[in-house]
């Protein structure tokens, strides 16, 4: 059974979220209820081997463009998918799970990594990510504010 869009709390169609379990306290997000999955930028992603299991190495940037702070990651994949973009172009992107952090609430979701550079926003929030948990008013922007205060992985 859905939950009725009356009873889900509203975020806007940007919003600022952190994925603490990647070392990012804060990264502006396009809410996107027309794409199924969510997608990340990342910098040198590279696959290696730890324990028989493929691991993604990659890093983040955020913060202001005057203040840029690369951060370092490492993440289990979870599986190698085809995604079609906006422009209608297929392509092989790695997935991770990972904890996110919106509005208060924390739960675990499914990220591709991808080069987004050319894009407004370093990380763009699927329906897939926000199903049954908000709704979204596309009138506004950073609804749940900025996220202060450091998360623990």
């Amino acid at each position: 059974m859905e939950t009725p869009a009356a009873a889900l709390e509203v975020i806007g169609w940007r919003e600022w979220l952190a994925l603490p379990a990647l070392g990012i306290a804060a990264i502006k997000a396009k809410v996107d209820t027309g794409a199924r999955s969510s997608s990340l930028h990342v910098n040198g992603l590279e696959e290696f081997l730890r324990d028989g299991q493929t691991w993604l190495r990659f890093s983040i940037a955020s913060g202001r463009k005057s203040q840029r702070i690369e951060t370092a990651c490492e993440a289990l994949a979870l599986d190698r998918r085809a995604v079609t973009d906006s422009s209608g172009h297929i392509a092989e992107r790695w997935f991770i799970r990972t904890d996110l952090v919106l509005a208060g609430q924390r739960w675990s979701t499914e990220i591709n990594l991808t080069d987004r550079r050319t894009m407004l926003f370093p990380m763009l929030l699927g329906r897939s990510a926000i199903q049954a948990r908000f709704c979204v008013d596309p009138a506004r922007s950073y609804v749940c504010g900025r996220l202060r205060k450091p998360l623990t992985p």
